[in-house]
């Protein structure tokens, strides 16, 4: 009788180690599948982050204080997007004016020969199509089709110039009628000027400008 009881214990504790160690390996592979899904993810967004081009600024040695006039028209440039991303032609056309007067007070006295040529080439056309913008606060449209304009031009002074801080360089293949056009953002996120609600996120990052 006593042999059998002993032989009972027996068979009872050997069942209960074997369930322990199984559910121990069951754990430990549940907790190696959770670290790959964890892996593949990172590695998803390392790749999204590497499509991504960095740019470097053309000209290093602006003048301080000429670097604060290109970074405050770039500021009331990036208030135009911003509102029209919102839909808001009002306030699209307040940044225009504020940015037709920061481009009139720029000290172009402080540039360099080259440095100059390269702000000349780009002023007359942006002051045009940026007074547009100012002048057509209850026509959104005519609005960004000048913005399409003013982004060419702008992207141009902060590949040069510098913006005082990294612009996204988006691109919507939808806009202009499917032709495609870009802008540029203080911000990784899509935010549309050119479709606003209406297609908020669409577009993509091309480069950063630094």
């Amino acid at each position: 009788m006593k042999q059998t009881l002993f032989i009972i214990v027996l068979i009872i504790t050997f069942a209960f180690a074997a369930c322990n160690n199984s559910d121990s390996k069951n754990k430990h592979e549940i907790h190696d599948v959770n670290n790959v899904k964890s892996d593949t993810t990172q590695h998803v967004s390392s790749n999204e982050d590497a499509d991504i081009k960095t740019v470097a600024v053309v000209y290093k040695n602006v003048d301080v204080k000429t670097a604060a006039g290109i970074k405050e028209i770039v500021n009331q440039y990036l208030n135009i997007k911003n509102a029209l991303a919102n839909d808001n032609a009002v306030d699209a056309a307040n940044g225009a004016e504020e940015m037709v007067i920061a481009l009139a007070e720029l000290d172009k006295s402080l540039f360099t020969t080259d440095q100059k040529k390269v702000f000349d080439e780009n002023q007359e056309e942006l002051n045009e199509n940026v007074e547009h913008i100012s002048k057509n606060g209850n026509n959104i449209k005519h609005q960004r089709s000048h913005f399409v304009i003013v982004s060419e031009l702008v992207y141009n002074l902060v590949k040069n110039f510098g913006a005082g801080r990294p612009l996204y360089h988006d691109h919507c293949p939808m806009a202009r009628e499917n032709q495609g056009a870009m802008w540029l953002s203080e911000v990784k996120e899509i935010k549309n000027p050119y479709f606003g609600s209406e297609m908020f996120k669409c577009g993509r990052v091309e480069e950063v400008i630094q």
